[in-house]
C-alpha cells in the first residue's frame, strides 16, 4: 500500500470515528482497561517538516519529555486547539518540548502539507510538526481519533497517559507529573 493511500485511510477512519476526551494508560500494565493507541516507543523514522527540513527520533534526544500532538487539517478540534498549543509550546520549560504529527499529510500530499501550514501559522503554533513517513503511519496505525496527545521521553519511549480529544489542560497537567518523575 502507497504511502499516500495509507495516510489518506488513516485520515478517513479517524474523522469518521470523531474525537473522544478519553485518556489511556500508555504503560500496557495488565489492570489498564484500555490499550495504549500507539507502541510503546516510537520507531526510528526519518521523515519532513511542514517546512521541509529533515527530523529524525533523534529530535527526542535533547528533551526529558516531548508532547507529541497527533492531529489532522480535517479535524475542527485539532485546528481549534493549535493557538493554545503554540502558546504552551513558548511557555514549556527547557526540559520540554512539543511536536505535531499531521496524520492526513504525506510527503506526496502537497495540499494537505499547505494545509497545514497555513493553521499552524494562523494559529502562531510554530513548534515543529512533521509528515509522518511510513514508520511513523504504522506508529499511529491505532489510533482512533484525533486529536490524540502522547508522551515520549527522551528515549523515545511512549510514557504517561495518552490523551484522547482536545484538552490542553490535560496536556499541561500530564507533562508536569511526568517532569517531576
Amino acid at each position: 500500500m502507497t504511502k499516500k493511500i495509507f495516510a489518506a485511510l488513516l485520515a478517513a477512519g479517524l474523522l469518521l470515528s470523531g474525537c473522544g476526551d478519553n485518556s489511556a494508560d500508555v504503560n500496557n500494565s495488565p489492570n489498564t482497561a484500555q490499550a495504549s493507541p500507539v507502541a510503546k516507543s516510537v520507531p526510528s523514522f526519518t521523515a519532513k517538516t511542514i517546512k521541509g527540513e529533515t527530523v529524525t527520533n533523534e529530535i527526542f534526544a535533547s528533551k526529558k519529555i516531548t508532547v507529541v500532538n497527533i492531529w489532522g487539517t480535517f479535524c475542527p478540534p485539532c485546528i481549534a486547539e493549535m493557538p493554545e498549543l503554540g502558546e504552551m509550546a513558548r511557555s514549556l520549560p527547557a526540559d520540554a518540548q512539543i511536536i505535531g504529527l499531521v496524520c492526513d499529510a504525506t510527503e506526496d500530499s502537497a495540499q494537505q502539507i499547505k494545509k497545514a501550514q497555513e493553521i499552524t501559522h494562523q494559529s502562531n503554533a510554530n513548534f515543529v510538526n512533521i509528515i509522518p513517513d511510513e514508520q511513523l503511519l504504522r506508529f499511529m496505525e491505532n489510533v482512533e481519533a484525533v486529536p490524540t496527545t502522547i508522551f515520549v521521553n527522551s528515549k523515545g519511549e511512549v510514557v504517561g497517559k495518552a490523551i484522547i480529544g482536545a484538552d490542553v489542560e490535560g496536556y499541561k497537567s500530564e507533562l508536569e507529573k511526568l517532569l517531576k518523575q
